[in-house]
């Protein structure tokens, strides 16, 4: 059996993990009336925590290799409560421009903790299933904990959106303290994030991630643009919840195939996305089609992140946890590279944009068949 109390609160680890990062973008308008600054500039404190995260979480992980797991995973989450608290005490952008900064240095280490300490806790055979449930914490985050925070700080003010967040980690810490068994530093001859990348299939993997990032983040930024060229901009919040909704969908399936075809998960991940990129594109505005695309999107979507981790667990082994700072510095370089590609293909129409996501997606899947699979499933758990 799974240890569900440790591994849920990995969950909750995760789900306020992805919400400090995202939740900035459902409060673009209240925090820039605040603040006295422009919505674009608003929108940097997103752009911002993003590649922080991808720069830092390489050097981050690196020299966090011989911590202790537990006292490094209490650390990370006493630093979001403080981060966010500043943050809702802040008047000041700049502060809060710094605060982020702080944020996402702590997520992209948090993103390489998180997902070999939930494979290592598990029982032989269960390991991709504990990854899925730990990594559930994103699309729950996107499906309930944007759409509350941003209600919150609509009905109350976005300060107490920030606010919550930090209460949350008080509680648990607390759990983590209890549930979470300890799991013992890397020994002192550990891989480095650097080394690992020279493993066989590592490369292909990173390249994957990268391009599957890229070209999601290309459609995913302008959904907005491309349904209003659509003359479909109604359907915006429908299709974002749909997306949500199907994400948690996506996940489960991943969670229960994982563990026996881990490179058929990635392959069908990165393909589905393609195809409901490009349905998006040829909808025609048509809503059924609209949703249709948005729930394929989305669970495309849901389980790919984790698919991507649990193959570069495979591959690392016991250097599992350097090797996955490689893959979260990948996901999250890319996710300020889609905003940027997708921002200078918009003026040339935003027809264009679903076939040029599509492409993106779809190019590394020739790589994807040199990942090497040939390590046992559970060969990330190797004791440290």
């Amino acid at each position: 059996m799974l240890p569900l109390p440790a591994l849920l609160a990995l969950t909750t680890t995760v789900f306020l993990g992805c919400l400090t990062e995202v939740l900035p973008a459902g409060l673009l308008l209240g925090m820039s009336a605040d603040l006295g600054v422009s919505p674009s500039v608003t929108g940097q404190l997103v752009t911002v925590y993003a590649i922080t995260t991808a720069l830092t979480a390489i050097p981050l992980t690196g020299a966090t290799l011989r911590v202790p797991r537990k006292r490094l995973l209490l650390a990370l989450i006493a630093g979001f409560l403080v981060t966010n608290l500043l943050i809702a005490l802040s008047s000041s952008y700049p502060l809060i421009l710094a605060t982020r900064v702080v944020s996402g240095a702590l997520t992209g280490v948090m993103w390489s903790l998180v997902a070999g300490y939930a494979m290592r806790l598990a029982p032989l055979g269960l390991t991709g299933r504990a990854l899925a449930v730990a990594m559930s914490g994103t699309p729950i985050g996107f499906a309930l904990g944007v759409p509350a925070g941003t209600a919150l700080g609509e009905l109350a003010d976005w300060r107490w959106a920030f606010a919550a967040m930090a209460l949350i980690t008080v509680p648990l810490l607390a759990w983590v303290l209890v549930a979470v068994p300890a799991v013992p530093a890397d020994p002192a001859g550990t891989t480095r994030p650097l080394a690992a990348s020279r493993l066989p299939g590592m490369r292909p993997v990173l390249a994957t991630v990268a391009l599957f990032s890229l070209g999601h983040n290309v459609a995913y930024t302008y959904i907005g643009p491309v349904l209003a060229g659509l003359d479909a901009a109604s359907m915006l919040g429908s299709a974002l919840l749909v997306f949500g909704c199907a994400t948690v969908g996506g996940l489960v399936a991943v969670g229960s195939a994982l563990d026996r075809h881990p490179r058929a998960v990635l392959v069908s991940c990165t393909a589905m996305t393609a195809v409901a990129i490009v349905l998006v594109g040829l909808s025609g505005g048509v809503h059924g089609l609209v949703l249709t695309a948005a729930a394929l999107w989305g669970l495309a979507f849901g389980g790919a992140p984790t698919a991507f981790q649990a193959v570069t667990a495979l591959i690392a082994g016991p250097t599992a946890d350097a090797a996955q700072s490689l893959t979260i510095a990948s996901w999250n370089g890319a996710v300020a590279g889609g905003a940027l590609l997708g921002g200078l293909l918009l003026p040339l129409g935003t027809a264009l944009l679903p076939w040029c996501a599509a492409l993106l997606v779809l190019s590394p899947l020739l790589l994807s068949r040199r990942v090497v699979l040939s390590a046992p499933a559970d060969r990330c758990r190797t004791p440290r």
